[in-house]
């Protein structure tokens, strides 16, 4: 996010009262994985992508219409080419967690935060320091181990898809930082756009033949608990999300929010194994615990040179 002053940190005493939403963002992020993959098969992901946004899309536009209005023509052009890319990473998301499991999905995907600054030091020619590239080799191993927690076989389609996906969100990170005309865009107005360029993308999808049944279709076939999936992912996983983030940040430090939400891929093993009754075997442990220590080492490295 950008640049205008911090506001003062909140009292140690009162720490617990912005710190608990960001966690249960993280926790309702890292349950996301496991609800996709319970209300959505191959065949159907479109459909649910584009009933998962467009509930909410009605409700951002509302609440930001004035912040909608006042875009230039660089802002909404530059939006949209965000809303593109992230487009394409709920796809290889939404694909890839309908081919693993819910625990690789989150641990795969939060090696974004080891990619990010790997691809910066690319894109500025700036060797990062020793210790990141240390944990982003260990970070690594970790995902070879996790992929192969029931002996050494060729990764699962759903692991590289999530690879994948880490790797959009790495574009996906760059880009806003690069693109100068939504630097200083409202933050709800950027993200509305974006969303609505993502559903436009996956309504074309949709009414292509061969990619799977209408969203309407899909929707009539809901039951009681594909609904709710679906709404914890719209309501929980976006909206409430986002309003946290944007409450969260002007009332502590960037640092901080990043440390609480980077416990998502925690969540998402304990939900997957908890809830899902998934199984990682020894090697798999060994790698989700060498991801979880690589990524957090990486992130302290990684904010103590920028």
């Amino acid at each position: 996010m950008s640049s205008a002053a911090l506001p003062a940190l909140a009292p140690p005493r009162r720490a617990w009262v912005t710190d608990l939403p960001l966690l249960l963002v993280a926790a309702v992020w890292g349950a996301s994985y496991l609800a996709a993959k319970g209300i959505t098969t191959t065949h159907t992901v479109i459909a649910v992508l584009v009933l998962r946004f467009a509930v909410v899309l009605p409700v951002l536009a509302v609440a930001g219409w004035r912040g909608l209005r006042a875009l230039s023509g660089p802002q909404w052009r530059g939006a949209g080419l965000l809303g593109l890319v992230l487009s394409g990473i709920f796809l290889l998301e939404t694909y890839g967690v309908v081919h693993t499991s819910a625990t690789n999905a989150g641990l795969i995907i939060s090696l974004t935060m080891i990619f990010t600054p790997l691809a910066e030091a690319a894109v500025t020619r700036v060797r990062p320091p020793a210790g990141f590239l240390a944990a982003a080799g260990l970070s690594v191993t970790g995902v070879v181990l996790l992929t192969q927690g029931g002996g050494f076989t060729t990764p699962s389609a759903g692991d590289l898809l999530m690879l994948l996906a880490a790797l959009a969100r790495t574009v996906h990170v760059l880009a806003m930082a690069r693109i100068k005309a939504v630097q200083d865009a409202d933050s709800l107005s950027l993200t509305t756009v974006q969303l609505g360029s993502a559903v436009a993308v996956f309504a074309v999808l949709a009414a292509l033949p061969g990619t799977g049944p209408a969203p309407w279709t899909v929707a009539a076939d809901f039951g009681a608990t594909e609904w709710a999936g679906l709404l914890f992912l719209s309501v929980l996983c976006t909206l409430f999300a986002f309003f946290v983030q944007m409450w969260s940040v002007r009332r502590t430090s960037p640092s901080r929010v990043s440390l609480l939400l980077g416990t998502e891929p925690l969540w998402a093993a304990a939900t997957g194994i908890a809830i899902g009754g998934e199984r990682l075997g020894v090697l798999g442990v060994l790698g989700a615990v060498l991801v979880l220590t690589g990524t957090a080492w990486g992130r302290r490295r990684a904010d103590a040179t920028s």
